[in-house]
């Protein structure tokens, strides 16, 4: 049970949604009701997850190359993966931002944080927090996300790497959506905690954590060393059987689901009604407290090491003693 109590924490935040939820999965006793809910909410509504999922097969069945054509190195396909990556990243991202904070559709409705995002602020590249998150997520992340694609494809098409079908193996196939964003997960807290040692945070992880206060192009705004790290999840699928499709899923996951996350409001509105979820409060409390939420909250992996964070003000104190232990 947690000892959850709003207190001054609520006070620090526009909106504050309550209490952190956990993927009811791990929890004793079993909760098969609430593990129901939970993956319906993922996979049976709209969410980041089943649109992650729309654009992988969109992009599979529309445009990207067959596994037949990348044996041979061509500039024609890799451009193909690379605009596949880029265009999606642009117009997600750069489409959010203005409905949220161009064009102020909901004004500060559901908003986290009450300040705007920084401007003419030295501590950005381009003294500006957009173009600074733009310039690292594009230059960079998609770069960096585009080159462990290409080498995937490139192994694909040369038999370097086994294969799945789903007329192969159809519960193998279909079971790996539900894999996919566990193994991410997993592999997320690892790195990030590795991340938040203090001398790879120093030359690296530093620059996301300029985003005290995020927004939808923050979200793998990262330096190149975090981004070759952050990555490196692709390498599952290098020793693993899988399909285009379930690479492509993993590579959307690792780009578009952390504009949404990193949004910085919990939810869209439309003629006034909030419409679909939006932001990860679990993320924005590490992004305002370090020191904690290094993982998702699909494996409860911070509740296990003690780094969760619930909203509540005494996870807040709980979270700054940890960090002044650290950093004394």
């Amino acid at each position: 049970m947690s000892d959850f109590s709003v207190g001054k924490e609520a006070d620090r935040w526009n909106h504050h949604p309550g209490e952190v939820e956990m993927n009811p999965l791990y929890a004793w006793p079993p909760r098969p009701l609430a593990v129901i809910r939970w993956y319906a909410s993922f996979w049976v509504a709209v969410s980041s997850t089943t649109f992650c999922l729309l654009v992988a097969i969109a992009a599979v069945w529309l445009w990207l190359p067959s596994i037949d054509a990348t044996g041979n190195f061509s500039w024609n396909w890799v451009l193909t993966i690379w605009l596949g990556m880029l265009l999606p990243q642009i117009i997600v991202a750069g489409g959010l931002h203005h409905w949220l904070y161009r064009r102020r559709a909901q004004a500060s409705d559901l908003k986290y944080e009450e300040r705007d995002l920084a401007h003419d602020n030295g501590t950005y590249t381009f003294r500006s927090q957009v173009r600074d998150n733009m310039f690292w997520t594009l230059a960079s992340g998609i770069t960096t996300a585009t080159i462990y694609l290409i080498l995937w494809f490139w192994a694909a098409g040369n038999g370097f790497v086994p294969q799945a079908s789903f007329t192969a193996s159809p519960v193998w196939f279909l079971a790996y959506f539900i894999l996919v964003p566990v193994w991410g997960s997993f592999h997320f807290y690892w790195v990030h905690r590795w991340l938040h040692w203090p001398p790879l945070y120093k030359i690296a992880h530093a620059l996301h954590h300029r985003n005290v206060n995020v927004g939808p192009w923050s979200g793998i705004s990262m330096h190149p060393i975090e981004h070759v790290i952050y990555f490196s999840s692709f390498l599952l699928f290098f020793v693993l059987p899988t399909h285009p499709l379930h690479v492509m899923f993993h590579a959307y996951l690792y780009t578009l689901h952390p504009i949404f996350s990193h949004s910085g409001f919990d939810g869209l509105k439309v003629a006034g009604k909030k419409r679909a979820e939006a932001g990860d409060f679990f993320h924005q409390l590490h992004h305002r407290y370090f020191e904690c939420n290094y993982g998702t909250i699909e494996m409860p992996w911070d509740r296990w090491f003690g780094t969760f964070h619930d909203g509540s003000e005494t996870a807040t104190e709980r979270t700054r003693a940890f960090k002044k232990q650290m950093y004394t």
